[in-house]
């Protein structure tokens, strides 16, 4: 029996009246395509509301980047990166031991197999289900920018953008 495998595409069309609209111009479609790790995604940029990027932290112990693109349909598509909050020693001697434990646990995860599930979208049902959010949790900032700049400028210049991200 095969496991359970989740959703990896999100397409959000939304048709009546942005679909008549682009067609009574006789223009196609203008859409901004993200492909992740995790899936891909297509929104269309005409039920773009809003992209954001904002920062915050997590119980003490985590930093979410994260990236936001609102739709007028009811589905909310969120990119976010996870930096775990650096443990630091109050002074300097006792720095190098942590370090050192962050590296063994880091080889650890890499030898089980624990990295790959590490960067998977986690939820807690049903505490941290958010009903009609697609999430996509990326490995970088750089990749997180990368998708930002991409919405940013297809929602503010109303043109079609892919973002291809590793």
């Amino acid at each position: 029996m095969k496991p359970f495998l989740p959703l990896l595409s999100c397409t959000l069309l939304l048709a009546s009246p942005l679909l008549a609209q682009e067609n009574s111009n006789n223009a196609a479609p203008i859409f901004f395509v993200s492909r992740t790790p995790g899936g891909n995604c297509t929104v269309r940029v005409a039920s773009m509301v809003s992209v954001s990027m904002h920062e915050y932290v997590v119980d003490g112990a985590a930093r979410v980047y994260e990236v936001n693109i609102d739709t007028t349909g009811n589905t909310l598509i969120r990119y976010y990166y996870l930096e775990p909050i650096r443990l630091q020693s109050p002074i300097g001697v006792g720095q190098s031991a942590i370090d050192k434990l962050e590296d063994l646990k880091n080889e650890a995860q890499s030898r089980f197999g624990l990295d790959e599930a590490a960067r998977k979208v986690t939820k807690s049902y049903p505490t941290s289900t958010h009903a009609h959010t697609v999430e996509y949790r990326l490995d970088s900032r750089d990749s997180l920018n990368k998708i930002y700049e991409g919405a940013d400028r297809a929602f503010r210049l109303r043109t079609s953008v892919t973002v291809e991200v590793k």
